[in-house]
């Protein structure tokens, strides 16, 4: 019996971070955090509670572009998007454009396992949280400085970006994901995000989109995607990397690179995959 973890801090380059930390911090945390999600696959847990466990501790770092560290939109604000699905029997629970609550991807599993519904959208989805007694924050905790001088620059710039974009000298890292096998041999995908700096209000991206930037068969593969969501919800990327698996007999790392290349063949993709 065996198990598999990954987790990403999204796509893109560490070197001449502007904002936040050095690369060795960044290294750091996602190791530490890569170590705690391993221990409890170790122990047991499933596969759909480890890759919210990883996500929800990228959530509570500043470092990334989820939860508290949640770049700002073109209104100055936080909106947040989350997803995951379990490899098993296809449930899934997605969150867009949430505002204060802590940590989206545990509300996504609240809407996995309420199971009525897959993705539920802005005040709907709020409501949803006030009920099931997900934590909440005030403005305070995801408004960052660093983050009202990135979404100025945006906005000088009079543009669009990734959190790791370049505008001026490297900025750091964006949407976070986690994809696990357990020791059962099921598989689970999930993957939350503050989006793309100095993005219109209620913009939704690939991020908790079934299929798009999130995907998991246990007779396939789980994929967690980053980077630009306009272009992975044209490929519908994330299933076209387990259609690789399942139609084309390819393993995941050569479905993940065939579905890199189809991105960027089609689209001009700009992004990333675990």
């Amino acid at each position: 019996m065996s198990y598999s973890l990954m987790i990403h801090g999204g796509a893109g380059a560490l070197e001449d971070l502007k904002y936040e930390a050095s690369e060795a911090v960044f290294r750091e945390s996602v190791l530490s955090i890569l170590q705690a999600g391993r221990q409890r696959l170790e122990g047991g847990e499933s596969a759909l509670a480890v890759v919210e466990f990883c996500v929800m501790m990228l959530e509570d770092s500043p470092l990334y572009n989820a939860g508290r560290g949640s770049v700002l939109n073109a209104q100055g604000q936080v909106e947040m998007d989350a997803a995951l699905m379990n490899g098993s029997d296809l449930r899934a629970g997605g969150v867009t454009c949430v505002k204060n609550v802590k940590n989206p991807i545990a509300l996504a599993r609240q809407v996995l396992e309420q199971g009525d519904h897959v993705l539920l959208a802005a005040d709907g989805a709020l409501q949803f949280a006030k009920q099931q007694g997900t934590e909440l924050c005030p403005d305070a905790y995801f408004v960052t400085e660093a983050r009202i001088k990135q979404l100025a620059e945006a906005q000088a710039a009079g543009r669009m970006t990734l959190d790791h974009e370049r505008i001026k000298p490297a900025q750091k890292l964006g949407t976070v994901g986690a994809v696990a096998c357990d020791l059962s041999g099921n598989l689970a995908a999930a993957a939350s995000t503050g989006g793309l700096v100095n993005k219109r209000w209620g913009r939704v991206g690939d991020t908790p989109i079934v299929g798009a930037g999130v995907y998991a068969d246990n007779e396939t593969c789980a994929v967690s995607a980053t980077g630009y969501g306009e272009q992975f919800l044209r490929t519908v990327f994330a299933k076209t990397i387990a259609d690789f698996v399942q139609f084309q007999g390819l393993d995941a790392a050569g479905a993940a690179q065939a579905g890199i290349d189809y991105l960027v063949r089609k689209v001009n993709g700009d992004g990333g995959r675990s």
